[in-house]
């Protein structure tokens, strides 16, 4: 039995998933005339990391005292340490009463079918005020052009807080069987493997020879047993590459470029957010409930446009209340690129002599619009297994 990192606030993962067919069954019985409430994608997608143990130990939604608590300053009443509010916003609270059960409706599934049960221990409402602290709190910003702040601003102002229980992992373990995991169903398989020093990557795009590289040089760097490569299987925004194709990418690369048993793919259940520096610690955080000893924070992480500072992700972890409260430790990188100079590719802040016109950098603009049109990218810049596998999606659009 290996050793693997503690969850984080407990001792053992705190899934809130029903395993028990029977017990769903009963429960929708027993509650066959209580309000129902149909989520949005956020919410649902909370009620996913939540069953499957990612955002241990919380047991529900949060109230309005600890959803601002965090927002401002990453604290529960408690004083758990939380980066980011886990909230169920919604524009409706009519028939929902304190002290009801309510189900919980998928928003993300054909006929809306019950994903959760909750227990209703408050109904709380938001002013403006309070949404744009929060707002500017999570991403840095109230600037409604940014992808995350405009779907934030859209959910509501009405707070229904209090525990749930879960039924299913909604559309990701039937769109994804092969990749969708639990922070519970990873750890097993860590222990499996033998792996205590693990370091995860966070993807939400397919895997370039730049992020191939990153995390080989991560695992000789931390002498790490392994690494997870773990990918944002929720709603993106527009343009990037849907899951099931970066799925197949990253797949085809590590069975062609990596020793074998030293890289395990898999996915979550969950919305990006784009929100920088505090995505990174939620990121961190439901990270070290999977078993992960690290996390590779580059540049920009999580980030969009330019709202954030290129290395505000990695500063963030230098703060005493995130180092004393995690576990989980940062390699921090800047970007890897090929090197015309050096034939291989680096990290491009541990290179001298070197200008811009030295690297293979392609924008994702770029790299969309060559695809689109048929086009090889560079060997440098991409295997050409996994660019074969984006230009068959592309062509087919």
């Amino acid at each position: 039995m290996t050793n693997l990192v503690r969850p984080h606030g407990r001792e053992q993962l705190k899934p809130l998933i029903i395993r028990d067919k029977k017990e769903i069954s009963t429960i929708l019985e027993e509650n066959k005339s209580s309000p129902t409430l149909l989520l949005n994608s956020a919410a649902a997608a909370n009620v996913v990391m939540l069953g499957a143990g990612y955002f241990t130990p919380l047991d529900g939604f949060m109230d309005k005292k600890n959803s601002l608590s965090v927002a401002t300053s990453m604290i529960m009443s408690d004083q758990l340490f939380w980066p980011i509010p886990i909230m169920n916003l919604t524009n409706s609270k009519d028939s929902l009463s304190v002290g009801d059960n309510i189900i919980l409706l998928d928003p993300n599934v054909d006929g809306n079918p019950p994903i959760a049960l909750q227990q209703i221990e408050s109904i709380e409402k938001f002013s403006d005020g309070e949404i744009k602290l929060i707002s500017q709190n999570i991403f840095g910003t109230n600037d409604s052009n940014h992808p995350g702040v405009k779907n934030f601003l859209s959910l509501g102002k009405t707070l229904i807080s209090g525990p749930i229980k879960v039924f299913n992992y909604s559309y990701f373990p039937d769109v994804f069987p092969n990749t969708f995991a639990t922070a519970f169903e990873i750890r097993q398989q860590l222990d499996s493997l033998g792996w205590e020093k693990v370091v995860a990557f966070q993807t939400r795009n397919p895997m370039h020879r730049a992020h191939e590289e990153l995390c080989k040089m991560a695992l000789t760097s931390l002498e790490a047993d392994g690494l997870l490569i773990h990918m944002t299987l929720g709603k993106l925004k527009e343009g990037d590459i849907p899951g099931d194709v970066r799925d197949a990418a990253i797949r085809k690369m590590v069975e062609i470029y990596f020793k074998k048993n030293t890289a395990l793919i898999s996915g979550f259940g969950f919305d990006m957010l784009y929100a920088g520096p505090r995505e990174a610690l939620l990121h961190a955080t439901f990270r070290q409930n999977c078993g992960c000893t690290h996390l590779i924070v580059g540049r920009d992480h999580a980030g969009v446009g330019d709202y954030y500072e290129p290395f505000a992700a990695q500063e963030i972890f230098e703060n005493d209340l995130v180092s004393k409260s995690l576990k989980i430790k940062i390699f921090a990188a800047d970007h890897t690129a090929y090197s015309k100079k050096l034939n291989k590719v680096v990290m491009m802040r541990d290179v001298d002599n070197h200008s811009k016109e030295d690297f293979v950098l392609l924008s994702g603009t770029k790299v969309r619009d060559m695809l689109s049109k048929g086009q090889d990218l560079p060997p440098e810049f991409a295997r050409k297994e996994v660019a074969d596998i984006l230009k068959a999606y592309y062509s087919s659009k």
